[in-house]
This record gives structure tokens, C-alpha cells and sequence, in this order.
């Protein structure tokens, strides 16, 4: 998907705009090192990965930009993420991240799940 393209390279050139979005301190990006992630075996593919450069005190972020209506979106991103931690099993906490162009093109939030908003940007949700 060409958005994909476009927000790898933004988060890749400038991951700071990411940790401002989420409300964490731009100086924080120092601390990761981002990339796009492929699960072996199932052709999962996760948007960006932003994954601590030391220590395990600080958490993975999961990333997925998601710029059409995708009813299916988190059943699939926490497929990708377990997944992910089945196979590199990190000792870190972790946490994914949905960004949204607005609201209405999340139609993948009636599903059951613990999910929370954070900021103010009307197209980003964290989950955690």
C-alpha cells in the first residue's frame, strides 16, 4: 500500500514525529531503532516496529498505519504482534499503535478489546 511506503520512510527519516504523536518526549527516538517487520511462516507483515536500542526497560511499539476501513484490523495486528513475540519473544513490555487519517475509518472498533486514546489527534489510538 503507498501510504505504507510513505509513513516507513517518514518514521525512518524522522522517528520522533512518532513518539510526539504518543505523547512521549520526541528525545525518546534516540532509544529505538525502527523497522518493518516480516513474520516467518504467514506472510504477516507489521507496518513499523520501533524496537529499543538497550535494555529492556523500555517497551516495543507496534506500528500500523491503517488509511482505508478495515473491519478486521485489530484481530489481525494482534495476530501479527503474537506472533512476533512467539518468535523473538522480547522480554520488554510492548504496545501497539493504529494511526488513523480520522475516526471514521476505524470500523474495526466494535470489537471487544481494551483500548485506549491518547492525545489529541483524532486518527490515533493506542492500544495497550
Amino acid at each position: 500500500m503507498k501510504t505504507d511506503i510513505i509513513f516507513y520512510r517518514l518514521f525512518q527519516e524522522f522517528p520522533d514525529i512518532f513518539f510526539e504523536l504518543i505523547g512521549n518526549p520526541p528525545e525518546e527516538a534516540s532509544l529505538y531503532q525502527f523497522s518493518s517487520v516480516e513474520i516467518k511462516q504467514t506472510a504477516f507483515r507489521i507496518d513499523g516496529v520501533f524496537m529499543p536500542t538497550q535494555g529492556s526497560e523500555n517497551q516495543i511499539y507496534f506500528l500500523e498505519v491503517q488509511f482505508q476501513a478495515d473491519g478486521e484490523i485489530y484481530s489481525r495486528l494482534i495476530a501479527e504482534i503474537c506472533l512476533y513475540l512467539r518468535q523473538n519473544q522480547p522480554q520488554n513490555n510492548w504496545s501497539a499503535v493504529v494511526l488513523y487519517p480520522n475516526r471514521s475509518v476505524d470500523t474495526g472498533a466494535n470489537i471487544t478489546m481494551s483500548f485506549s486514546q491518547v492525545g489529541a489527534s483524532d486518527g490515533f489510538i493506542l492500544m495497550n
